[in-house]
């Protein structure tokens, strides 16, 4: 039996309106009767926010490189369980992915064009067609004749400018055979605001998040063809879906999992605006592994009752440094059950979270580095290896993680780095491990290392035993 089908949203280049688009067609396929199940390749966490408003239905991820090429397609059947059609934004341009330094990759590891032919979905070409003539079926031509494993069911021009434009595009078009599936006007009023990391995450943006996908699926309703993209969608695949609990019993760790006792220790998640970047399977994972997960606001809570494990995912605290800074009840709670032992993961936010000082705010204090907003975006993939024992990782293991970020640590004290790796020929030592306390820059896909989650909920189950007999 293949998988639920489905159609992948591809640009030539970034920026060509993917995003809008790809939201706007979940939403109108919704509101059509389908029930959609909405998918981002690569790292982003950002785009998925809106999907997830268009589809009323998480958000999720399919990237090759951080879970590896062999969980892509039980991912997707994961997360398109009781739906009838998804759809999939790409990254980038179609055949962009990690860059291989020695050219041999066949296609590049990340691509949205290795996702579509994992899936066995054709691709629909998004195109900005502003500056665009004749020689639009020169380029049609290139990306529908460069991989013959790569199938264009037709393309979407977007930003047309006037309808004479729009007969000489069609014109292109018609010229290497491929169909219109749908044309844009310019519609700048459509633009969502963002800030250095791209897109304003769409919990931060509230209404004004909404009120941009209605009009998307509006746009996308009125000027695309909604009937044959639904019957354009395909797949082949028929590999079983993935499954947390499947995951943690094949776990090496299974064993110290299956000693935690229910009920299961409570891991307090970081939610709310300035913790938006974490990914649908983390959460599963940990109460897969027994845990009793409970979401709270940084910005207003305090640590949930009976905490035995903390998780600070990625986010935009730099935005708001000053209300997390005035939650000192809960800072000061931080650092004193970490200073006690208490299981910390950290990524990226959450290391900001826990320095001394962001921008010039107090934070919790748990690293011993100083953190602001940075000259440059900090950008890519990692292969790192832990150097040593955590309450996640084991020395020695190895990773694929992706750093995303625009602050720096300026200053910092002694701690044991987390994570070591090589770039551009530089040796590079980064994060902190202090007690339990696992703090980096560092993204990683919790379903492409379940080992991690496993060890972090038996670590957390054993703090919560300390402190029961304290």
């Amino acid at each position: 039996m293949s998988g639920v089908p489905a159609v992948v949203i591809a640009a030539p280049a970034s920026g060509s309106g993917k995003t809008t688009l790809a939201t706007g067609l979940i939403g109108a396929l919704r509101r059509a009767g389908h029930r959609v199940a909405p998918f981002k390749v690569g790292p982003d966490y950002i785009d998925p926010g809106y999907h997830g408003l268009a589809a009323g239905r998480p958000g999720r991820n399919l990237d090759p490189v951080l879970v590896g090429a062999e969980r892509v397609v039980p991912l997707y059947r994961h997360g398109a369980d009781g739906c009838d059609l998804a759809v999939v934004e790409g990254v980038m341009g179609l055949f962009d992915g990690r860059i291989d330094e020695n050219h041999v990759a066949p296609i590049a590891e990340g691509s949205t064009a290795q996702v579509a032919g994992l899936l066995g979905a054709p691709v629909i070409l998004v195109v900005d067609a502003r500056g665009h003539s004749q020689s639009l079926a020169a380029l049609l031509h290139g990306f529908a004749t460069f991989d013959s494993a790569i199938r264009l069911g037709g393309v979407i021009l977007n930003r047309v400018g006037s309808e004479r434009h729009d007969q000489v595009l069609r014109a292109a078009c018609d010229r290497v055979g491929l169909p219109v599936l749908g044309s844009l006007p310019r519609m700048a009023e459509l633009e969502v605001p963002s800030r250095h990391l791209g897109l304003i995450p769409a919990v931060e943006h509230g209404h004004a998040a909404t009120a941009a996908v209605e009009a998307m699926t509006d746009l996308v309703a009125a000027h695309v063809d909604l009937p044959t993209i639904a019957r354009l969608a395909r797949s082949n695949i028929t590999t079983p879906a993935w499954d947390p609990v499947n995951a943690v019993r094949e776990s090496e760790d299974r064993v110290s999992v299956k000693s935690v006792a229910a009920p299961g220790p409570v891991i307090a998640m970081a939610g709310g605006p300035a913790f938006t970047f974490g990914y649908a399977e983390h959460r599963e994972l940990l109460e897969a592994a027994a845990a009793r997960v409970v979401v709270f606001d940084p910005m207003g809570d305090e640590l949930p009752t009976g905490t035995a494990g903390l998780v600070l995912p990625g986010g935009f605290p730099e935005e708001h440094a000053a209300a997390l800074a005035a939650n000192d009840r809960l800072l000061a709670q931080v650092a004193e059950q970490a200073g006690a032992g208490l299981p910390v993961h950290a990524e990226c936010a959450g290391l900001l979270y826990l320095s001394r000082s962001l921008d010039g705010h107090p934070m919790a204090g748990v690293v011993d580095a100083t953190a602001e907003f940075g000259p440059r975006l900090t950008l890519g993939y990692r292969d790192a290896v832990a150097l040593t024992d955590s309450a996640l990782w084991r020395a020695g293991e190895r990773v694929r993680g992706h750093e995303f970020h625009r602050t720096r640590l300026v200053a910092t004290g002694a701690e044991t780095p987390a994570w070591g790796w090589h770039t551009a020929g530089d040796r590079i030592r980064e994060g902190a491990l202090i007690h339990r306390v696992h703090a980096s820059y560092l993204h990683t896909h919790p379903a492409g290392n379940p080992r991690a989650t496993c060890r972090f909920v038996a670590a957390a189950a054993d703090y919560a035993r300390i402190r029961a007999t304290a």
